[in-house]
């Protein structure tokens, strides 16, 4: 079977309801969003009544809802679980994003089953057997290749979903313990603390300083802007933007910046077509390096690169804008600066920059802009003639977003006949759906047949603020009558209401995958604690398949020694030149050590997985 002809979907991300509109708006085929529990970013819930008033709002234009389901779950927490699952598919809920194995032993809704990047679907062997499981859509491990991409797509028949922009975990999704080791909050469980982007220091057998206080673990931020078709290609057919805890201009600003990059490529693809309805127009230029980013990378997208991390900050530095070229003079009237900038460069009132002073990256807020004379509204300390500085909030971009932003509009072909006395309007859109409502009659001859053509031609296309747009008004008539105007658009809008019924009573849910039989069975293999099973539920799934003895999660607690509590492709040998398969030499690299804060993890290298893992022990909670 070929992956030809199938929807091509940008998957957005929603915080609230609010964000979920204008990801829709903007450009999104689906959404994703938390509903008010056992979602993988605890601060992101959602009520049911909310998730139901965004798929109403979604399945306008047939685009999809899908809810983050996607934490491990406790044995008390399994009934509730179910419980909100049975609330979810009622609220008109497209599908579930599951991680924890465990939910596949309850009685669950016929909703569609998405494998969360939590389950760490780094293979063929893992997607064949989630595929068999029942999910219908996999999120693969953001660390792959085209090439492996490839070599999954063409292994199964299962939709691929992959990452395509935000933030990075440093570790394999699913397979990073760190911050419940340190602070007992899970990310597993939604509740991650962001341990990667805290400063570190990376030491050698002999106590060699290599690097001190830097972000050593902190990655860049995925943009796949230039790699899309690539994707398509390699057999990826739902486009993902992280951002679940990001604020509303980031998903306007990313979401139409993909659409926009989609719509060339679709237009390029005929053997392509976008999962949803309606074309998005836009008061503003979309552009993400406007948006919160740690600098960007592809990855290991196309192999290992040295420009995957950002050992300077985790934070926001901004654009570039050029170099402070003078400094007001001490102690005489108001602080000021001016800045080389490239020709034709605005500043605004309100704009945010940013400068690093040593290894900090400090803001200041633009109180006044005269051309290219700054009047800061803070200390500008350590600022020097010759001072790099970035932008990373620009006031009349983010003015611009603030407002409405978007329209999203469904093409529609209206054609205006008679039956006998009657006319009838009836109206087709760009999904097929169609509807008619009729005017009875009799209804006198137009005296003036091209007014009346341009009249009722222009009174018809008049959809104003609806979903629609006209993509052609057609006059199917022996003869043009004359119909008053307040007559011609209460037809109209009876048209439209009936054509939006008409869309709302096609819309067609997505279909839980079925099981596939025989499934293959794991023949006595001992799982550790890193398949995540923190249920009876789980565990009883792993037995079905033949599993052996099975290990609880990291998060039972009962896992004391010291164990990988990060898998990572990122490696600081070879971000360090240690890296025995990049050296010629009979280099031997010695063993590394990384601290963060007070505490000490040994670093282990795998050099055949070209993976490192970060050890340590679980710490004894505080009583």
């Amino acid at each position: 079977m070929t992956r030809a002809h199938q929807p091509l979907e940008l998957l957005a991300p929603a915080k609230n309801l609010a964000q979920g509109r204008e990801a829709i708006l903007h450009g999104a085929d689906a959404v994703y969003i938390g509903g008010p529990g056992f979602g993988a970013r605890a601060a992101a819930g959602n009520s049911v009544s909310d998730i139901d008033a965004l798929c109403q709002f979604a399945h306008r234009f047939h685009a999809h809802v899908y809810v983050a389901f996607n934490t491990l779950l406790t044995d008390a927490e399994l009934e509730p679980a179910r419980r909100l699952a049975h609330e979810l598919y009622a609220a008109g809920a497209d599908a579930l994003i599951v991680q924890d194995m465990g939910l596949l032993q309850l009685d669950l809704p016929p909703i569609a089953l998405h494998a969360s990047t939590q389950t760490d679907n780094r293979d063929l062997a893992k997607v064949r057997l989630l595929e068999q499981l029942g999910f219908s859509q996999v999120v693969l491990a953001r660390e792959l290749s085209l090439d492996q991409i490839q070599t999954i797509a063409q292994g199964t028949q299962v939709t691929l979903e992959a990452f395509i922009h935000g933030a990075l975990c440093v570790s394999y999704s699913g397979q990073c313990y760190i911050s419940h080791a340190m602070t007992g909050r899970s990310a597993n469980r939604g509740e991650c603390a962001q341990i990667c982007r805290l400063p570190c220091t990376l030491t050698g057998a002999d106590g060699q300083v290599l690097a001190a206080d830097q972000h050593l673990l902190s990655l860049k931020d995925l943009n796949q802007s230039e790699h899309l078709l690539d994707l398509v290609d390699a057999g990826v057919r739902s486009l993902k933007i992280e951002g679940r805890l990001k604020g509303p201009e980031y998903v306007k600003n990313v979401t139409a910046w993909y659409r926009q990059q989609l719509d060339a490529l679709l237009a390029q693809r005929p053997e392509l077509a976008p999962a949803s309805a309606g074309r998005c127009s836009y008061s503003f230029t979309p552009n993400p390096a406007k948006s919160f980013h740690r600098g960007h990378t592809d990855y290991f997208l196309l192999g290992r690169s040295p420009e995957i991390s950002n050992f300077a900050t985790p934070k926001y530095a901004g654009e570039p804008v050029g170099k402070v070229s003078r400094l007001s003079p001490p102690g005489k009237g108001p602080v000021w600066f001016e800045v080389a900038a490239p020709a034709g460069f605005e500043f605004h009132n309100g704009d945010g920059l940013t400068y690093f002073r040593g290894k900090d990256l400090v803001g200041v807020r633009v109180n006044r802009a005269e051309g290219l004379r700054l009047f800061p509204a803070e200390s500008v300390a350590g600022l020097k003639v010759g001072t790099a500085l970035y932008r990373n909030q620009d006031q009349a971009f983010n003015a611009l977003l603030a407002k409405p932003s978007a329209q999203r509009r469904i093409g529609v072909t209206l054609t205006l006949g008679q039956v006998g006395d009657d006319l009838c309007l009836a109206l087709r859109d760009e999904s097929g759906c169609q509807a008619q409502v009729w005017l009875p009659g009799p209804h006198p001859a137009a005296k003036d047949a091209t007014k009346a053509r341009s009249q009722l031609t222009e009174q018809l296309q008049k959809l104003g603020n609806t979903d629609f747009y006209a993509e052609a008004v057609v006059l199917d008539l022996p003869t043009l009558p004359f119909v008053p105007s307040a007559q011609l658009n209460a037809l109209r809008r009876d048209g439209i209401e009936a054509l939006m019924a008409a869309r709302l009573a096609d819309y067609r849910r997505p279909a839980a995958r079925p099981v596939t039989l025989p499934l293959p069975m794991l023949g006595g293999q001992r799982l550790s604690y890193l398949a995540n099973i923190y249920n009876a539920a789980a565990a009883a799934f792993y037995q079905q398949l033949g599993a052996g003895k099975t290990a609880p999660a990291f998060e039972a607690g009962e896992e004391t020694r010291e164990v990988p509590l990060m898998i990572t492709r990122h490696c600081l040998r070879y971000s360090f030149g240690q890296c025995p398969k990049e050296r010629e030499d009979g280099f031997k690299p010695d063993p590394l050590t990384l601290t963060i804060g007070q505490d000490q993890f040994r670093l282990r290298f795998d050099c055949v997985r070209c993976e490192m893992q970060v050890l340590g022990r679980l710490k004894p909670a505080k009583r």
